[in-house]
């Protein structure tokens, strides 16, 4: 399908990349990695043919059509959703047009006999049978199932585009491109403006895509569950594995290993033939011998071993003070915009040095929660922040703040205080702006860079309570680990809106999920939520079917709570919210207990009292999931 060869790209006279080459075969679906700024999304500028580039061919098959979902996009104002996405269908509109001007022709005309009346049905035989065989009797059912599937709803369709956020528009121009069906698709980030739900559908939809894929990404689990191919650009050069991300890694790994143990060898080689060289250039009977082996040693090809881009940020989040318990604190907290209802009566109680993670479908309150603990929008209802908390947050558009004419230095001095501001440059160097690139403006900053700056300003400022909307987004695999041990070892209590699995896997202890205005607490990992999410979404599709072969019940007809049936529900809603909390305490001391017996069985068992402790504990669990069990039941009584 692509021949890449020797390819160049240069800017005013260095080389982003040199002498790349590789093949694009049907079938092949490639993960593009590398650190932020090595070239990824130039590359798949030069294969769309967006930009030249500075050396080198590229051979295309013939009549190959290329999909390129760009990072920028522009949109036409006026539209509604359907309409834009429907101008994936360039051909079947245009019949469209041709078959409804013929059809005017025919129920106007009357000479049934003339050359010219035969001719309009030959060509609508001729026009319907190309309408259909491209796909006219289905594009309109296809668009508003890719639609669905990337998360707009059915009410979304005849809206204008202009009324949605860039995300939303990045949404349908990819669910454009998916629509297409080209035999080269080229994406460039497609997951960062997508929720978990919207993410899971599109690797589902991609491992079936019958051309190739080029996707730049750096979320490592998309990359897992999509791609069979894996090219690192590095340095310059291109490392090429038909493997997945994390197979990759592995067998890079394994490939550098073997490569210096091959070049300690050949060093030893080489060492004792110049040894040996030495010795016999001082008889003149062993000259020849001497000459020989530099002969000898000056046709050995060196080996060497594949350079790593080492440079990684030196993040480290440390806590202002240490706050109360309770560091949020929200009861029948609801917000509104207008007529559209976001979050109705949500309780929400967070404690002292917990990590959770607010996730769900987008539109669904994540981000707006967040904004209403730090205070930045008005809402309804009673939300306090505990004794002693100092809040930092990270909001999702967080860079776009930035002030484009000032340089990173200034941007970063603005927010330090009279105690850090010696530290700022040293920070700056912590997060990869050293020497000339603090004089950088930010306005020349790539996606990444912008991000990396606007962490370093957050760090300026003191907080016990970290508050992150979508941090990962921008910011290479190398810097997100580093990020991610960093929130690891942070002190305090954090509180993260991401839709990145990986990232949240082994962070976030406890997720809250955000559906229809109501958030639901899950007592586990990111894992469980996944795992008992599909469930909870198996058993709403049986519901569906269920209740359309049921009479239906009208708004009038349906049951409406008394005030004092409402004052008990808030109260079991209370009750489950503290048991919860209760059982993830017990849970984490529970787990201390038994990594100290793993660790030291013999002076932990032979505290006093160990034992009786250690089961009261476990007993008390045991009473705490059975009042849990039986508060939920209520509350599902109720509803």
């Amino acid at each position: 399908m692509l021949n890449v060869h020797n390819l160049t790209v240069s800017f005013m006279g260095t080389d982003l990349f040199s002498g790349i080459t590789f093949k694009l075969i049907k079938g092949d679906r490639v993960g593009l990695i590398g650190k932020n700024g090595a070239g990824k999304s130039t590359l798949l500028k030069v294969l769309a043919k967006d930009i030249e580039s500075s050396g080198g061919t590229l051979a295309f098959d013939k009549d190959i059509s290329i999909g390129f979902l760009r990072q920028d996009i522009d949109f036409v104002q006026g539209r509604t959703i359907l309409e834009e996405a429907y101008q994936a269908f360039e051909e079947i509109k245009e019949i469209e047009g041709k078959l409804e001007e013929i059809n005017q022709q025919l129920a106007e005309r009357t000479d049934y006999e003339s050359e010219s009346y035969n001719q309009l049905i030959i060509d609508l035989n001729e026009l319907t049978e190309r309408y259909e065989l491209i796909g006219g009797y289905n594009y309109q059912g296809d668009t508003e199932k890719i639609l669905q599937g990337l998360g707009f709803q059915r009410e979304d369709f005849d809206k204008l585009t202009d009324t949605f956020s860039g995300g939303w528009r990045m949404r349908i121009e990819l669910a454009k491109l998916l629509l297409q069906n080209n035999d080269i698709l080229l994406l460039d980030e497609p997951t960062n403006h997508l929720d978990i739900e919207s993410i899971i559908w599109l690797e589902d939809f991609l491992k079936s895509y019958a051309g190739a894929i080029v996707t730049v990404s750096h979320d490592k689990m998309f990359l897992d569950n999509v791609t069979n191919r894996t090219i690192e650009i590095s340095l310059g050069q291109i490392y090429d594995y038909k493997k997945a991300y994390s197979k990759y890694l592995e067998q890079r790994a394994d490939i550098k290993e073997k490569q210096l143990q091959a070049q300690k060898n050949q060093e030893k080689e080489i060492k004792r033939t110049e040894q040996l060289i030495e010795k016999f250039r001082a008889k003149a009977s062993k000259a020849s011998m001497a000459q020989s082996l530099i002969k000898k040693l000056d046709k050995v090809e060196r080996i060497e071993v594949d350079q790593d881009e080492n440079a990684v940020m030196n993040v480290r989040f440390e806590i202002s003070k240490e706050p109360g318990k309770i560091v949020v604190e929200a009861e029948e907290v609801s917000k509104s915009y207008g007529e559209k209802h976001v979050l109705s009566d949500v309780n929400l109680m967070i404690e002292r040095n917990a990590k959770v993670a607010f996730v769900g479908q987008n539109g669904q309150g994540k981000s707006t929660l967040a904004k209403m603990i730090v205070g930045e929008i008005p809402f309804e209802g009673s939300l306090k922040l505990g004794h002693n908390v100092e809040v930092g947050y990270f909001a999702q558009n967080q860079s776009e703040y930035l002030p484009p004419e000032k340089t990173v230095l200034e941007i970063v001095e603005e927010a330090a205080n009279d105690t850090n501001r010696i530290k700022v440059r040293d920070m700056l160097g912590a997060f990869l702006f050293g020497g000339e690139a603090v004089d950088k403006k930010a306005k020349v900053l790539s996606g990444g860079e912008r991000n990396r700056l606007a962490l370093c300003r957050l760090l300026m400022t003191p907080f016990n309570v970290l508050i992150m909307d979508e941090p990962t987004n921008h910011l290479d695999i190398a810097s997100k680990n580093v990020l991610k041990k960093a929130l690891k070892n942070f002190k305090g209590t954090l509180i993260l809106v991401s839709h990145d699995r990986d990232f949240l896997q082994g962070l976030a202890t406890n997720v809250y999920g955000f559906k229809d205005k109501e958030i639901k607490k899950y007592l586990g990992g990111i894992d469980y939520f996944l795992e008992q999410h599909k469930m909870e979404s198996l058993r709403e599709a049986e519901k569906k079917t269920v209740v359309k072969e049921e009479k239906s019940t009208s708004k009038k007809e349906a049951y409406k709570l008394s005030k004092e049936e409402e004052k008990e529900l808030r109260k079991l809603k209370n009750r489950s919210s503290k048991v919860e909390n209760l059982i993830a305490d017990l849970e984490a001391e529970i787990e201390a207990i038994d990594l100290e017996l793993a660790q030291n069985y013999d002076e932990v068992s032979a505290r006093p009292n160990f034992f009786e402790e250690y089961k009261a504990k476990k007993n008390k669990l045991d009473d705490l999931m059975i009042e849990w069990e039986e508060v939920e039941e209520k509350i599902s009584d109720f509803k």
